[in-house]
């Protein structure tokens, strides 16, 4: 099979990737089509091969694992993401970060706006970016508008880590990554993270590192 070009029609890019099976791969920083944006999705792919596709990020978020997949993460730049976070972390995590069980759902072509003037910030990690986390202040809570995996309207208040899911994965879909937006004076590895600032907030990180926050 020859090479799948950059440019060729989504639908062609998503076939060649299910018929790999399993888990799609997914692309790290540094690859193009994560800084390009997404073309907003318009019946581009036909109903089944949409629902393959949905399943298909599902399925490699899991096996991931991971909290949300955007499509440009495994290589189609498409404006849909999902998201699922069965929320498996100590209570004092949970209330800390607004942790909350989300089921399985599908955002297509959404977009976000804050609610109110609220800020939060603790460590975020990215599939794209394997190995590192860094802090991060995202809006506390946001309005999520677009459309589900079946066309009907979505128009939902999302607080906490939820909030911060939704923001993660849209801003995908316009080219950006967590560390466009990231103290970088926090940023640390995986095993950093866990040996040093596995604390329910960053405030110990903050000042052992030298940033501030919101």
């Amino acid at each position: 099979m020859a090479p799948r070009s950059d440019d060729a029609p989504p639908a062609e890019r998503v076939e060649e990737l299910l018929a790999a099976g399993g888990p799609l791969p997914i692309v790290t920083a540094g690859t193009p089509v994560l800084r390009r944006g997404t073309e907003p999705y318009d019946g581009q792919l036909d109903p089944a091969l949409l629902a393959r596709f949905v399943e298909a990020l599902r399925l490699t978020m899991r096996a991931a694992p991971g909290v949300g997949l955007a499509a440009p993460q495994v290589g189609v730049p498409l404006r849909i993401a999902v998201i699922e976070d069965p929320a498996p972390v100590p209570q004092e995590v949970a209330v800390a970060r607004g942790r909350v069980p989300q089921p399985f759902r599908v955002l297509v072509n959404p977009s976000y706006e804050p609610v109110g003037t609220g800020r939060a910030a603790f460590y975020e990690g990215c599939l794209s970016v394997p190995g590192w986390q860094a802090v991060v202040a995202r809006h506390a809570e946001v309005r999520l508008r677009g459309e589900d995996e079946r066309g009907r309207p979505l128009d939902e208040v999302f607080s906490g880590w939820p909030a911060r899911i939704v923001q993660h994965e849209t801003d995908h879909l316009d080219g950006l990554l967590y560390l466009d937006r990231a103290e970088l004076r926090s940023l640390s590895t995986n095993e950093a993270v866990a040996a040093r600032w596995a604390q329910p907030g960053p405030e110990a990180a903050a000042r052992a590192l030298g940033f501030e926050l919101p």
